[in-house]
């Protein structure tokens, strides 16, 4: 113990002085360029005294930056961002001029103006450097932010809050987007994932479930969070009611989709009670919100979706930490795509542009924001954290679900999980870390490229309508993109493509390998008479092409060669949909009940032997349809907490259903692992009397008893908070 103690001493002591000299040489050739910049006495000096001069002041710059900074950090969340880099120059310089004061005999003088150049890039070459020789380091990046982190848990004990004497234990929830059940116990067995092979090993077990039609993060992270992925029946769609198309990552739609589950369920929320969200869709009812989709769409001080970054990278380590990796993983993309490109690899979407910086934002800074958000809300002791990691999800989109690309996502999402776990033994309370995906990924080459057409193309041309001779590209509605645009306070498919002009053309949108066709002009939900009517040869141009496994049209599945199974008989849609594996025609025949189902839902075909499909988007790892391993994602969990199931077998069955069947039911299992923690017991309201209701007796669109918000959202006038200090 004492020799692990004195080597982690030593490697400061050694980091320290390396910092240090690196600052002393930069000091030196300032001196050496800059006019107005002096080291010496007017009477001439040698060169050892000159460099222990350099030494001095460099020393007494870097002693005040330490002791000044903590407190310019916490004063500066409290101005405009625009402000924050005049003051930070100008603090620097200030500093600059009284280190050079404090040199014996007068020998350091600098022009305030000259100040503050030395200052910037003297304190970017210590950060650089210091951050350089950790930057693989997590055990000192732990260090780092449990001091940043001590201050603020001192303090909520005298307050009284959350952490105030012996407390339950709380737990965190770490959703891996997109990494599916079998490709998580592939890389626990391979060696990718040490933790997890670990935890699985001893701590922890683990089982799949299965996703609803619609596999992907809007519709399972909705349920999960606010229990309900009720009329969610893909990423994006068209709802003929507003003539606008929802989609999942778009903040109006995320806030507009968390208003209606809440209105549904009643419930504000798994995280209502001392919660944190940290890079979520939706916020779970927490009161602590970091990079959070549904509620940047506001505007004003209740509006700090993006606080999260602004805290995170106003202290210098963090930026340059973060910019080092950012830099090494955009260069690695290029370097794979090149490769990719190269060696021929097939199938292969285009990765130009600015995907590069895309990837690196999804793998490294949102990573980094998050993880740092969890330890800030561990050391704070907050009662239930839920975070989402979407770097595998977007690089599979890619890259494909399995290959070298994505196994060093994996490898360094593994290092995240190991850094959050030694944090946690430094907490003031005992956390609990669950593990959870939202969907899978299956493979295959896009519709495209395997066609030479888009899915809008093919009901254009089925329709009778003019096809461009130019096929075009539907955009990938990955999560990453949407999240770099929040940061930026862009707007996320916004104009024509949100509001659709009425008229005969159809709405033909994607969601992976699932597609949906909406006509305009055709009032409410068609039928297939109504359609057929209007469009003699688009039905069957859809189920007959090699590319398609089957249609959904009015409580009816169309499959090739003009099978037909009505979702109302009992077994026929089972036998039709039977390749789609156990559960598909339940699945099918819930979104048919849905109130903005599409006038025709298109899923493409599925080979079992391969798990491959049809991405209608530029994919060739996809999700958000029937067909493989996206219908598969995983719950991870302590052995300290109840079985998901009492009932359920030790191995899940790939021939039957899993226990666990949609988001919600996985909702209803991590709210009683809250309350078998004793931490926070989310509220249900009883249904509204005289509402409309589902058939399990939940109001449709009636709000939470009192008028009130259920959690989700803070009150007119009183913004959320959003910290990770």
């Amino acid at each position: 113990m004492w020799r692990g103690r004195w080597r982690t001493l030593g490697s400061a002591l050694v980091r320290v002085l390396l910092v240090w000299a690196v600052s002393t040489l930069t000091m030196l050739a300032l001196a050496g360029v800059l006019p107005d910049f002096r080291l010496q006495s007017g009477d001439g000096d040698s060169v050892t005294e000159i460099g222990l001069t350099a030494a001095w002041g460099a020393g007494a710059f870097g002693l005040l930056s330490a002791l000044v900074w903590p407190v310019l950090v916490r004063a500066l969340l409290l101005v405009p961002a625009l402000v924050l880099g005049l003051l930070v120059f100008f603090l620097n310089g200030s500093l600059l001029l009284l280190a050079l004061s404090l040199i014996p005999s007068g020998r350091g003088e600098v022009a305030p103006e000259t100040a503050v150049v030395v200052a910037a890039v003297m304190s970017a070459v210590a950060s650089a450097t210091s951050t350089a020789l950790a930057v693989r380091d997590d055990e000192a990046y732990r260090r780092r932010l449990y001091r940043l982190a001590d201050r603020r848990r001192r303090r909520t004990r005298h307050k009284g809050t959350p952490g105030a004497g012996p407390a339950a234990p709380g737990l965190v929830f770490l959703q891996l987007d997109g990494v599916g059940y079998e490709t998580l116990r592939r890389a626990a067995g391979s060696g990718l994932m040490p933790t997890v092979a670990g935890w699985l090993d001893g701590s922890h077990r683990i089982t799949a479930w299965r996703t609803d039609w619609s596999s992907q993060t809007g519709a399972s992270q909705l349920g999960i969070l606010h229990g309900s992925t009720f009329d969610v029946p893909a990423f994006r769609w068209y709802e003929k009611d507003t003539g606008e198309v929802m989609v999942c990552n778009r903040p109006t739609s995320a806030a507009e989709l968390q208003r209606r589950a809440i209105a549904r369920t009643g419930d504000g929320g798994l995280l209502t009670l001392d919660g944190a969200s940290r890079g979520n869709l939706f916020s779970g009812g927490a009161d602590q919100l970091a990079l959070v989709l549904s509620v940047s769409a506001r505007r004003g001080r209740a509006n700090r979706s993006r606080a999260g970054y602004f805290a995170y990278f106003c202290d210098p380590a963090n930026a340059v930490r973060t910019a080092l990796s950012f830099v090494a993983e955009v260069a690695r993309e290029i370097g794979q795509s090149l490769r990719a490109r190269l060696r021929g690899d097939r199938p292969r979407v285009a990765r130009g542009g600015l995907y590069p910086l895309i990837r690196a934002f999804a793998t490294v800074v949102e990573r980094d924001v998050v993880v740092a958000a969890v330890i800030g809300d561990m050391l704070a002791g907050r009662a239930a954290i839920y975070a989402d990691l979407v770097a595998y999800d977007e690089v599979a989109h890619h890259s494909g679900p399995q290959g070298r690309d994505t196994d060093r996502v994996l490898a360094r999402l593994d290092r995240s999980l190991a850094l959050i776990a030694r944090v946690a033994e430094h907490a003031p309370r005992e956390y609990r870390i669950v593990l959870l995906s939202d969907h899978g990924q299956s493979p295959g080459e896009t519709f495209l490229g395997r066609y030479g057409l888009t899915l809008k193309d093919l009901v254009r041309a089925g329709c009778g309508l003019p096809v461009s001779r130019r096929a075009g590209r539907t955009h990938s509605g990955a999560e990453a993109r949407a999240a770099v645009l929040a940061a930026l306070h862009r707007p996320v498919e916004e104009g024509v493509e949100a509001h659709p002009e009425r008229g005969p053309d159809p709405v033909v949108l994607a969601s992976g390998n699932l597609g949906l066709i909406s006509f305009p002009d055709l009032p409410g939900r068609a039928s297939r008479e109504r359609i057929e009517r209007a469009y003699p040869a688009l039905l069957g141009t859809l189920a007959n092409h090699p590319g398609i496994g089957f249609l959904l049209v009015d409580g009816e599945v169309l499959g090739p060669g003009g099978t037909v199974a009505r979702l109302d008989e009992p077994g026929a849609a089972e036998e039709l949909l039977a390749r789609f594996g156990p559960g598909a025609a339940r699945a099918v025949r819930r979104t048919d009940a849905f109130p903005h189902v599409a006038d025709v839902m298109v899923n493409s075909a599925y080979d079992p032997l391969t798990g491959s499909v049809h991405a209608f988007e530029e994919q060739i790892g996809s999700h958000g349809g029937l067909g493989g391993e996206q219908g598969h994602p995983f719950l991870m969990w302590p052995t300290e907490l109840s079985e998901p199931d009492p009932e359920r077998d030790s191995e899940p069955d790939p021939e039957r259903e899993p226990d666990l069947v949609g988001a919600e039911a996985v909702h209803e299992v991590l709210r009683r692992w809250l309350r078998e923690a004793d931490g926070p017991q989310v509220p249900v309201a009883p249904p509204v009397a005289g509402s409309a209701a589902d058939p399990a007796g939940r109001p449709v669109e009636e709000p939470p008893p009192g008028g009130g918000n259920g959690g989700s959202l803070p009150s007119a006038g009183v913004p959320a908070r959003d910290e990770i200090r």
